[in-house]
């Protein structure tokens, strides 16, 4: 499909990635969090770091155009990013990561390499433990930023080695704006109703709503609510929203024959759930 965010090679660039920011200042929402990796960036003093929050909010984001504002042009040679959902064992410290910190790396004066790992609540508490030895070893070159959903899940000493910030799911009207931008960058047509409907579907996950914006318009061209709900393949809220106002009213056959309508849909208990509530969350 020829478009304006086609690559050479003729497939579509992931707007994820095509309009990720940059730079630290340009990541919408958590202010608090994004505040102090501004003032990182600026005395150029990182500490190893742990992001968590949700997903979507901008953590792997946010290390990513903290790690260019502070390497610059030796960005590409000075930074490791794994995923340590696939790479979870004890290997890939004792390998990856431990060949990457022993490297020599030219980096301007008081700058570190840096070696991002996301999703590192799913590594396995041995392969933990090797990293914790691996950041005591080689903390004079190398800083390390955990990206994880749950910061509990991180052993304790590297919790007391690391600098938490914490991350939320972003406002409505936070999405709202982004949405706007890249739809109006990639001549996007669509109407409010439609852009409602895919900061419903993302419940706060920046990621997820730019990935749906984008299926539903490679889908259909065109951006409205059935649309949209198409592609996410979801429950409609509307007919979720009858349910739950029969049950109000005391029309229960009612709401379980709505119900029955959405298994006989196919859809999952879990997208039915997660639909409800987040109609309840939002009703009036």
């Amino acid at each position: 499909m020829a478009s304006s965010s086609s690559s050479s090679h003729g497939y579509e660039i992931p707007w994820v990635e095509k309009f990720r920011p940059t730079k630290v200042k340009d990541i919408v929402g958590n202010v608090d969090a994004v505040s102090r990796l501004e003032v990182i960036a600026r005395d150029g003093n990182m500490p190893n770091l742990i992001l968590a929050g949700p997903p979507g909010t901008g953590k792997t984001t946010s290390i990513l155009a903290l790690a260019h504002e502070l390497l610059g042009p030796s960005y590409k040679e000075a930074v490791l990013e794994l995923n340590a959902s696939d790479d979870r064992g004890i290997d890939v410290v004792r390998n990856k990561i431990k060949m990457f910190a022993q490297k020599k790396v030219t980096l301007p004066a008081g700058r570190h390499k840096v070696i991002i790992l996301d999703e590192a609540d799913s590594m396995t508490s041995g392969a933990q433990q090797a990293l914790r030895r691996t950041m005591e070893i080689y903390s004079n070159s190398t800083r390390f930023a955990l990206a994880c959903n749950t910061s509990s899940k991180i052993i304790e000493p590297i919790q007391s080695r690391c600098a938490l910030v914490r991350f939320s799911r972003l406002s409505d009207d936070e999405i709202l704006g982004r949405l706007k931008a890249v739809a109006d960058a990639e001549k996007v047509p669509y109407v409010p109703e439609g852009l409602e409907a895919i900061i419903f579907t993302a419940d706060g996950d920046m990621r997820q709503a730019l990935n749906n914006l984008q299926a539903t318009f490679a889908g259909f061209r065109f951006v409205n609510q059935e649309n949209v709900f198409k592609v996410c393949d979801q429950p409609h809220p509307l007919h979720v929203k009858n349910m739950v106002r029969n049950v109000i009213e005391g029309r229960f056959d009612d709401a379980c024959s709505g119900l029955k309508q959405l298994y006989d849909l196919c859809y999952s208990p879990t997208d039915i759930i997660t639909t409800l509530f987040r109609i309840i969350k939002n009703y009036d």
